[in-house]
């Protein structure tokens, strides 16, 4: 059997063997047990037809004596050679007629055996000894009283057969046990080979190494689920961790400039005697670039909070065309400077958290704002199925390139790498916390771009709500 683990508890593979030799000590025990207890009814039913063909004998030999002495000297003829048998007759008065001959055997008085419900046959243990024995009363031909005849069967041989029955039995037993916690433990082991092997694989999975897979093939049909679950889980860290380590490469990279920013000016300043005017514009600019750093701490945590999957803080349901129009008042001024042309049309209910929505909807304003060229036209288009509001913000423009698409919503991932914009003052997770606030409502935001016109498409689906009064 296998060792037991640091915690005392027996391995599985032990569990496995103990329980498959229990089930099979107990069948063998049920089936010997059995065995024995139709033995001895079968020895019992053989003792009772034998004494009950020894009475019929008795009965027709005393039906047809003259005497006394005739029946004795007929019971003898008949049963001296039956050393396993004895046999007692009494008359009316007690007074023996006829007792086998035995030495030291005591014939039982009738009251003392142990008498069946007819009354006729019973059991009778004597010293060492344990008799079947049958009582009956019949008429002979000589006497108008009947005798009262007990006769007595030896069960010596029927209960050396069944010892040597259970000696043998408990050999067989001994053996089959030890053969069957052998072969199980065999076949516990030998099935549990596969999780050994699922094990050795894990075991070389490290954050440098990510690439090793179970072996779903390989493994029987009752682990081939758990060995695809455990691959999909590798898949998923995998692709977290390589998230993980893109988003501290970039995270040092967009925190590299502001903090290099900061120290330049501040080692210029340091480095010779300035008037106070020259003091207040660094300060001024170090002040802007904490403003941005503080901007992206802040962000980085809002992303971390709704990756964990927190709860929506205050859900109501809410106008999405209302919401959009305030900030489309609130941009305007902006658009008027690049002579922008805003646009909106359509409605739809929202059930959600109202700041949120606000915040995804101005980072896609904000950013066409930004893309769009002068002259240009921003639209916001919402619509409103039985399952679903989607709010699709469209803008003209330079198409974004296909292969850009699919990486526009990761963290400080700019579709323009020459950073054409340099005005800008976002850090690149924008988009990011767009998605992640579309997917904090059980929604989803995808991107499409071609023929100059771009457009990111917000859905929300409907939670059965009822919009507030």
């Amino acid at each position: 059997m296998q060792r037991l683990t640091r915690k005392g508890k027996l391995s599985l593979t032990s569990r496995l063997a103990l329980f498959f030799t229990a089930v099979a000590a107990a069948v063998v025990l049920g089936l010997g047990g059995l065995f024995l207890v139709v033995t001895e009814k079968h020895f019992v039913e053989l003792d009772r037809m034998t004494l009950q063909d020894k009475r019929h004998l008795i009965e027709k030999i005393l039906q047809n004596t003259k005497s006394v002495d005739d029946a004795r000297w007929r019971l003898n003829e008949a049963l001296n050679y039956h050393e396993d048998l004895q046999v007692q007759v009494k008359d009316a008065q007690g007074e023996t007629v006829f007792q086998s001959p035995a030495s030291g055997f005591a014939v039982p008085d009738r009251n003392s055996a142990f008498i069946d419900k007819e009354g006729s046959f019973g059991v009778w243990r004597h010293a060492d000894a344990e008799f079947h024995i049958l009582s009956f009363e019949t008429l002979p031909a000589y006497a108008p009283s009947p005798l009262k005849v007990l006769i007595a069967a030896d069960t010596k041989h029927h209960i050396q057969f069944l010892d040597g029955i259970r000696a043998s039995f408990a050999i067989y037993v001994i053996a089959a046990i030890l053969l069957c916690s052998l072969l199980s433990w065999l076949a516990a082991r030998q099935g549990l080979a596969p999780l050994r092997e699922m094990k050795s694989r894990a075991a070389v999975v490290t954050g440098q190494k990510m690439s090793e897979r179970m072996p779903v093939e390989a493994v029987p049909v009752e682990m081939a689920d758990l060995a695809h679950e455990l691959n999909r889980m590798l898949d998923r860290l995998q692709d977290d961790f390589q998230r993980l380590t893109d988003f501290a490469s970039d995270l040092a990279h967009e925190l590299r400039t502001p903090i290099s920013n900061l120290l330049t000016q501040t080692q210029v300043v340091l480095a010779s005697k300035r008037d106070a005017a020259t003091y207040r514009d660094t300060l001024a600019s170090n002040a802007e670039e904490f403003q941005r750093l503080a901007r992206m701490v802040s962000d980085m945590l809002f992303l971390a909070k709704t990756e964990r999957g927190v709860d929506l803080p205050h859900k109501e349901v809410f106008s999405a065309r209302k919401e959009a129009q305030a900030l489309l008042d609130f941009y305007e001024a902006v658009a008027e400077e690049k002579a922008i042309q805003l646009q909106l049309h359509g409605d739809g209910q929202i059930d959600g958290d109202r700041l949120m929505f606000r915040r995804a909807l101005s980072n896609l304003l904000s950013n066409a704002l930004r893309y769009t060229p002068n002259a240009g036209a921003i639209t916001i288009g919402i619509s409103s199925t039985g399952h679903a509001t989607s709010v699709a913000v469209e803008n003209t423009g330079q198409d974004i390139d296909p292969k850009v698409l699919p990486r526009l919503f990761d963290r400080f991932f700019r579709a323009d790498p020459s950073r054409a914009h340099p005005d800008s003052d976002g850090s690149g997770l924008g988009l990011a916390i767009t998605r992640a606030i579309a997917e904090a409502h059980g929604g989803s935001v995808d991107a499409a771009s071609s023929r100059g016109h771009t457009c990111f498409t917000l859905w929300f689906p409907h939670r059965n709500a009822h919009p507030q009064s």
